[in-house]
């Protein structure tokens, strides 16, 4: 069943576009993920125009964090003071992102600027996590316990202190404003939430209890993506509502399978598979860009989508 999608400009099979929302959805089930840095490549390769992947993404990020954050506030694990910070931050990076995206796609740059984003940061995420949960893997067989983390470095020497009572923790704002504003110009780029990268930072760089950490993330991340989306409806007008309600319907579904699956394998065993999953992701766009196209030309309004 073929479906236009007005704003794309291009037909797509309604049930693949379901399909794929479900397979992205059993993923944020059984890895904790939003799943917007797999969802987005997946709809360049069914051809969706980049700018319209992206921005549309954004949007179905929106609601899934908005379900995921209230379970968090139930259970009290939010940190509302250091999310207020993160989301000062946020916003900055959101706007400075679309500026960009905007100037790059007046100059007809913008698709390659996004896959290269991708290959880059799919690759390093890809590789550190397949590195790591070997590493896990090994010392689980081993029997000599996960590594100890220290609580304290660098970073709680900076000026500009403050107490972040629900997260234990008394630092300056300034390593906060920059992971904010750091993902802010990720999720006005490439479409994702920026989970991927804010939950290590805020573990590792921070030192922030793990337990508190992912439903701060998600606070935060859906005002930036909510500002990121209008952003992109009233600049770009290239946000696909039909396709957005298309990937949320079989993500919510997915998601469902996908946590069921998740309590039978063991966390180094996702961790792996989904490092798998994410390098081979990284590998098809890099040879997509690589391999010369089809097509040499493309016919297109200036800056128009």
């Amino acid at each position: 069943m073929q479906i236009y999608l007005p704003i794309a400009e291009v037909s797509v099979n309604a049930f693949l576009l379901l399909g794929l929302g479900g397979l992205v959805g059993v993923l944020s089930g059984m890895f904790g993920v939003g799943g917007g840095f797999l969802m987005t490549p997946l709809l360049f390769f069914i051809g969706i125009p980049p700018a319209v992947a992206v921005a549309t993404e954004a949007n179905q990020i929106v609601a899934s964090s908005f379900s995921g954050v209230l379970a968090h506030f139930k259970r009290r694990t939010v940190d509302l003071r250091m999310g207020t910070v993160l989301l000062i931050g946020g916003l900055t990076g959101a706007a400075i992102g679309v500026v960009l995206f905007n100037y790059l796609k007046a100059l007809g740059q913008v698709d390659l600027l996004v896959k290269l984003c991708y290959v880059v940061f799919l690759g390093i995420i890809g590789g550190l996590m397949f590195i790591e949960s070997l590493n896990a893997i090994r010392r689980s067989k081993k029997n000599t316990g996960p590594i100890k983390r220290k609580n304290h470095n660098w970073i709680h020497g900076l000026p500009f202190k403050m107490r972040f009572r629900v997260s234990g923790l008394y630092i300056s704002v300034i390593p906060i404003l920059l992971v904010g504003v750091f993902v802010g110009i990720l999720s006005a780029i490439m479409g994702v939430g920026g989970g991927f990268i804010m939950v290590p930072a805020m573990i590792y760089l921070l030192g922030m209890p793990t337990k508190v950490v992912v439903g701060t993330s998600l606070f935060q991340i859906i005002f930036v993506t909510a500002f990121t989306t209008l952003l992109h409806a009233t600049t770009n007008f290239t946000v696909d509502m039909a396709l957005a309600v298309l990937l949320l319907v079989g993500g919510v579904i997915g998601a469902q399978f996908g946590a069921m699956i998740g309590t039978k394998l063991k966390a180094e065993q996702l961790r792996i598979l989904l490092a798998m999953m994410v390098l081979g992701v990284c590998f098809k766009l890099g040879l997509d860009l690589l391999i010369e196209p089809s097509e040499l030309f493309s016919l297109g309004a200036v800056g128009g989508h």
